[in-house]
């Protein structure tokens, strides 16, 4: 099958649909200038005093606050990033009732600035950050004004509600999604490598026959799907439902 007909058959099972779910990982948000953690450029791939995975753990943060929240502030916070033409895309289906939820690996919030509402989030958000002491809410924003590591005014660390290593993913997230996932008619997998675990098992829990994964780079998953589109989510995702 070339790749337009694959297209168009993605086109028509969207068309037929009316129980989409869609799951997402960096992918999704590189083309709004977003790095992906493991593409040949992306952090893992970069230079450190210490390496990516180790500062971003709930040990080091512990340790070494000031050193995590110099890493975190210049490599995992875009706030100048906006929604790209994949996030409208989503949040357009929801709006027409097709797409039930957005189920993503990113901590970015770009698909709730689309339009999204029914968003489960893996990872957490750098939009959410809590007082370790008071449990004191504190926006994206207090976060980055603040030069060193964020203080609340309890005198108590804010840390950012993203999920760290060596921290368990939040388990009502997970039920939700792995809910979602077996009522949908059709899952779209997009913008991940499917090798980050127990994120990537939630695809075990679909049992329709229209799975569909779009990405740049094969995955190993794709035998399972039903459909596999290489290329640009964005693109893929765009051409198809601006055109609805």
């Amino acid at each position: 099958m070339e790749g337009r007909e694959r297209s168009e058959q993605l086109a028509r099972w969207i068309e037929e649909s009316e129980a989409i779910v869609f799951f997402g990982g960096a992918g999704v948000s590189t083309e709004s200038g977003i790095p992906d953690f493991r593409s040949v450029d992306g952090l893992y791939n970069q230079k450190y005093k210490y390496l990516p995975e180790t500062i971003i753990s709930h040990s080091f943060y512990v340790r070494d606050p000031e050193e995590f929240y110099r890493f975190y502030k210049d490599k995992m916070i875009f706030p100048d990033a906006q929604p790209n033409r994949a996030h409208k895309a989503l949040a357009k289906l929801e709006a027409m009732g097709k797409l039930k939820a957005v189920i993503t690996q990113n901590i970015d919030g770009l698909h709730q600035a689309a339009g999204s509402r029914e968003v489960l989030e893996l990872h957490g958000s750098v939009h959410r950050n809590y007082c370790t002491r008071c449990g004191a809410f504190h926006s994206l924003q207090e976060v980055m004004a603040d030069d060193g590591v964020p203080r609340c005014s309890c005198g108590g660390t804010v840390k950012p509600d993203v999920v760290l290593y060596e921290e368990g993913l939040d388990q009502h997230i997970m039920n939700k999604s792995v809910q979602y996932i077996r009522r949908a008619d059709m899952l779209i997998i997009g913008g991940t490598s499917l090798t980050v675990y127990p994120a990537a098992g939630l695809i075990d829990y679909y049992n329709g026959t229209k799975l569909v994964l779009i990405n740049r780079s094969v995955t190993p998953m794709d035998g399972r799907a039903d459909l596999v589109i290489s290329g640009s989510i964005g693109e893929v995702l765009g051409d198809i439902v601006e055109a609805m």
